[in-house]
């Protein structure tokens, strides 16, 4: 059986604690990068991270803090990814240590800018990680409510399905369920389309649009979501399962989706820049419409609901002249 041996968490938000509290609870000990020495100390200080998450608490001495990506690599052989995908280019910059040889999981929902690649990709093209060592966590899976240990269904996928099956016996727990995959890609492609997707239903509602219209939309997204994963990795999946329309539906519908709750902004008629401003959160799906509206300039897959968001965020389209041509081509 393969050992996951010693975990690091690489990053510090909501979702980046959240995973940081189920893993410590079954190994006791975690590494954990954050970029800042001053939450750090706040940290340490108060038993909680001081930004996100602040109700959840942490034994600090099973934790080893470090502000130098380095020396968190260095020490850890699995390293958890769960930094927000625009800022991911310029934590690794920093790295000089070797990953090719640690367990990369990352719980990253969005694409590499610039790059338009999704994490595993990156990770194997800049980093030169074997596929067998590259892992990703999906499904829905609220960090909110997964701090408030409401149960939850995860996925890890891995082509090394022994890997992946160790990796899940560190998440497993009363209230998180858990099961394997190998559609790695397939995964990262399905997390960052719904965030996309989530931003459509939350314009939507800011528009008024009501719930009848609400499942339709996402009846839509669900199969625009199939045909791209079918161009872009053309395996025999599951769409409907949990990972992939589990994950679609409560980021369109959660009032803790924080793409919902920009699209409403956007909907109410909000500029992109107030709505974000506004949040002081990261909306992924509004650098992911920007990633697969360029990579789909080269797989020609009909996606309208992409095209109307797109439309909507970077030409600066109506929402209600955009969202009503859509409306117009669902049956």
């Amino acid at each position: 059986m393969y050992n996951v041996g010693k975990i690091a968490i690489i990053g510090g938000g909501s979702w980046a604690t959240a995973i940081a509290k189920i893993v410590i609870d079954h190994t006791h000990h975690i590494g954990w990068y954050m970029r800042r020495d001053d939450r750090i100390e706040d940290f340490r200080r108060t038993g909680h991270n001081p930004a996100y998450l602040t109700s959840v608490r942490f034994n600090v001495d099973e934790i080893g803090f470090s502000s130098d990506i380095n020396k968190i690599v260095d020490a850890y052989d699995t390293l958890v990814f769960v930094t927000p995908s625009p800022y991911l280019k310029n934590h690794l910059k920093k790295l000089k240590t070797r990953i090719k040889d640690k367990l990369i999981v990352t719980a990253i929902k969005g694409i590499v800018p610039d790059e338009n690649l999704v994490c595993s990709e990156y990770f194997h093209q800049v980093y030169d990680v074997p596929y067998d060592n590259l892992a990703v966590i999906g499904g829905p899976s609220h960090a909110e409510e997964v701090a408030l240990q409401r149960l939850s269904y995860l996925t890890v996928g891995c082509s090394d399905q022994e890997k992946a099956q160790a990796f899940t016996e560190v998440l497993a727990s009363e209230f998180i369920k858990t099961k394997v995959a190998s559609d790695v890609i397939g995964i990262e492609y399905s997390s960052v389309l719904k965030n996309v997707y989530a931003i459509a239903a939350g314009i939507c509602s800011g528009l008024k649009y009501g719930d009848n219209f609400q499942a339709v939309l996402l009846s839509n997204a669900v199969q625009e979501m199939n045909r791209f994963l079918t161009a872009v990795h053309p395996i025999e999946r599951n769409v409907y399962d949990s990972v992939y329309l589990g994950d679609l539906l409560v980021t369109g519908y959660s009032n803790f989706s924080r793409n919902r709750t920009f699209g409403t902004m956007i909907g109410k008629g909000y500029s992109v820049k107030s709505a974000q401003i506004e949040m002081e959160m990261i909306a992924e799906g509004y650098f992911g419409t920007k990633c697969m509206k360029e990579i789909n300039r080269h797989m020609h897959v009909n996606m309208p609901i992409l095209d109307a968001v797109y439309n909507i965020l970077y030409e600066r389209i109506s929402p209600q002249i955009e969202i009503k041509l859509l409306t117009d081509s669902f049956r």
